[in-house]
């Protein structure tokens, strides 16, 4: 919703993978593995750390190795996926998710528009193209016609465009490729009205706003230093810094604008303001919204003399808008819910409050034309407002449900918006508001294959372990026979100030439509009601979000939503952490598991890629005090000889280089060598993908039926 740079790499992202009769809860628990079921041999090796004190094994140390660079872990791959393969195939669930999944997935769906000069950009996709297309209209009635089609980049459709942007005046589009899920961007210029490529080409850029010179003579961009042969999946992320590319020159020829060898650690991106005269860069070191900043004044000769405005590193600072030398940003300082404040660069330290601190957490700001439009969080859930640019009440923007509102992005100079709303049942339309006149009409609204009204959406509050109220939603389908437990699948992922608010994926419809309970709990380390609700949920408090997700599944078996043996529990990146964590913590109360791309290794995690900026929320593991909690709860080292396990199907991706796949590979193994139960501990590692942006629609849909046809073999839910 804001023009905020990305200053921090979303270094943990939440996942969003992306009814019939319910058997007896008995029926699931007393399943057992096939007896064909056997798991590859995985060598162990011999490898003690001592540290603190502590000698911690890591007998599958070899298996963090690049796929691509060990044979040995290519072949483990392999034998791991074949024992998978075979056993998903035995599921009779699975071809009816794939099918229903199919459909649901089968309607037309736009991407937010962009509007510069008299054309307007936005994506599209017909329904299951693997990748969305970009378009261009000349004016907002104009026929669309395709200005990039990525579907034609790979056979496996695993290349996709990325970020992209247009220039002031639409003469040109800046956009970024993404091959095979990975987070590197090659960056190239596209001129508008021919469709064809400049020579223009920029690699090497990871985690980078990209920005244009409002003359559009270049842009601006952030890169890390090329890595060494063979390290680009794997190593260490460091010395970020901004640099301005001209057109029709080589990257060679970039100019560095922003750079900080003294702090390698430091992420650097830049952002033009409004008017631009100025760039701003935004700096930070980890995942916490605790950021630099500093300006640097445009002229006919580039960037200038550069002036410090925050240098504390203490705070969220989201730049908005400016008059002159005033500049607007939207902060948590002195409001852990976050206010819209205004500061004269001339004198950075004296801050005027526009909008102070709310109930509802501010999560977002915008300038559109002469207007702010401020997004809020109350209970998870989206409510947008619109002020003059002294922070003065205009009008509250009317929502069409219990949802999710994104986008509102626009210019100083033009009232116009677009914004984009979906809810658990309900797929996103965009909206076009004009700011002037506080009007909404529909722009793009998705033609479906299922009514919205035959699913329900509640929201709950349940209590905690410490007496914390945490609220979750719930969604089923009406008329589902609720005087008994249904199947349930629980997701979470409480973490790195991320918000889960209702958003519509076909393939976890795709499980209420089959019978099943969806219900997704707000975690503390969330963003659900701001920065201390993400304190509670990190660091020493890391165990919080654990009994937080514990407690939910406990309510919905105390208050007859699901039963014992009905619950399966799903989350990604850090939510696999927090699925692993728990299934480590209480088994008894789970029927199956599903951890995503999760950070398994509590004690290596700040190695590799972009693991570094993790200590913010979980702390440094070559610390003592750090070391001893975080060696409590690892999921990798916490697995039980001996203990009856719930089913686990681990999922992860050969191309993750945010979540190296090492992690799911070491934590499958150990748990395959537990002897954990008579219930299949497998892993699923899908080949040229990553963290999970990017995956193509067939990719999405394949792996959500074996993770979802798992479930339900599990949980009891018959699916046909």
């Amino acid at each position: 919703m804001s023009r905020k740079a990305l200053s921090a790499p979303l270094a943990l992202v939440a996942l969003f993978m992306t009814p019939a009769a319910v058997q007896a809860a008995g029926d699931a628990a007393s399943a057992t593995t096939p007896d064909a079921l056997t798991y590859p041999a995985t060598e162990r090796g011999d490898t003690v750390d001592p540290q603190f004190g502590v000698d911690v094994a890591d007998p599958y140390r070899w298996l963090e190795d690049d796929v691509r660079v060990n044979p040995k872990v290519a072949a483990w791959v392999a034998d791991q996926n074949k024992v998978t393969d075979a056993y998903l195939d035995t599921l009779p669930g699975r071809d009816a998710f794939k099918a229903r999944m199919t459909e649901l997935y089968n309607y037309e769906r736009f991407g937010l528009p962009r509007k510069a000069g008299t054309r307007y950009f936005y994506t599209r996709n017909d329904g299951l193209q693997p990748q969305s297309v970009l378009f261009v209209r000349e004016g907002l009635k104009g026929e669309g016609r395709v200005l990039i089609d990525p579907n034609g980049w790979a056979k496996d459709g695993a290349t996709a465009l990325a970020e992209w942007t247009p220039s002031e005046d639409g003469k040109y589009l800046l956009y970024s490729v993404q091959d095979g899920g990975t987070d590197w961007r090659i960056v190239r210029v596209k001129d508008v009205a021919t469709g064809k490529d400049l020579s223009d080409e920029v690699r090497w850029v990871k985690f980078s706003a990209l920005d244009w010179a409002k003359d559009g003579s270049g842009f601006y961009y952030s890169r890390f230093p090329e890595p060494k042969e063979g390290e680009a999946f794997q190593s260490l992320n460091e010395n970020h810094a901004v640099y301005f590319h001209r057109l029709g020159t080589p990257q060679s020829d970039d100019v560095l604008i922003h750079a900080t060898p003294d702090k390698p650690k430091l992420n650097n991106s830049g952002v033009v303001s409004d008017d631009g005269k100025y760039l701003i860069v935004v700096g930070s070191e980890g995942t916490d919204e605790r950021y630099g900043l500093t300006l640097y004044p445009i002229g006919p000769k580039g960037a200038g003399k550069p002036v410090t405005l925050v240098n504390d590193f203490a705070n969220n600072w989201e730049y908005v808008t400016n008059e002159g030398t005033r500049f607007t940003f939207l902060t948590n300082k002195g409001a852990p819910r976050q206010r819209l404040v205004s500061m004269d660069i001339k004198k950075p330290a004296a801050l005027t409050q526009l909008v102070g601190e709310q109930a509802a957490t501010l999560v977002g700001a915008s300038r559109v034309g002469n207007r702010i439009i401020l997004s809020y969080l109350g209970d998870a859930k989206s409510e947008a407002r619109m002020v003059a640019l002294d922070g003065k009440p205009v009008a509250n923007i009317n929502l069409a449900d219990i949802g999710s509102a994104s986008g509102f992005g626009g210019k100083s100079a033009d009232p116009e918006t677009f914004y984009a709303f979906s809810s658990y049942a309900r797929p996103t339309t965009i909206y076009r508001l004009d700011t002037a006149t506080g009007k909404s009409e529909i722009f793009a609204e998705p033609k479906l294959t299922f009514n919205p009204a035959d699913f329900i959406v509640e929201q709950r509050f349940y209590t905690s372990k410490d007496g914390t109220k945490v609220p979750m939603f719930l969604v089923m389908k009406k008329g589902l026979d609720r005087s008994k437990g249904s199947p349930t699948l629980l997701y979470g992922y409480g973490g790195f100030n991320v918000s889960m608010t209702p958003g519509f994926s076909p393939t976890r419809l795709a499980w209420v439509d089959k019978g099943g309970v969806l219900a997704i709990a707000n975690l503390r380390g969330g963003g659900e009601y701001g920065k201390a609700w993400h304190d509670a949920g990190r660091l020493d408090k890391k165990q919080n979000v654990f009994d937080d997700f514990i407690g939910a599944g406990e309510y919905l078996i105390a208050e007859g939503i699901t039963g014992k043996g009905q619950l399966a529990i799903e989350g990604g990146s850090n939510g696999g952490l927090l699925v692993g964590a728990v299934t480590n913590q209480r088994p008894d109360l789970i029927a199956a598991a599903l951890p995503a791309v999760g950070v398994m290794d509590m004690l290596r995690f700040d190695r590799f890629t972009a693991g570094r900026y993790w200590v913010d929320d979980y702390g440094y593991p070559s610390k003592e005090a750090d070391f001893k909690y975080l060696l409590g709860y690892s999921p990798y080292h916490n697995i039980k000889d001996g203990t009856a396990y719930p089913a686990v199907l681990v999922t992860t991706a050969d191309t993750d280089d945010r979540v190296v796949p090492g992690h799911s590979f070491k934590y499958a193994a150990a748990l395959q060598h537990a002897q954990a139960g008579d219930k299949p501990h497998l892993i699923r590692i899908e080949t040229r993908a990553g963290h999970g942006s990017g995956k193509p629609t067939d990719k999405i849909i394949a792996e959500a039926a074996d993770k979802y046809a798992f479930a339900a073999k599990w949980t009891g839910l018959s699916v046909q």
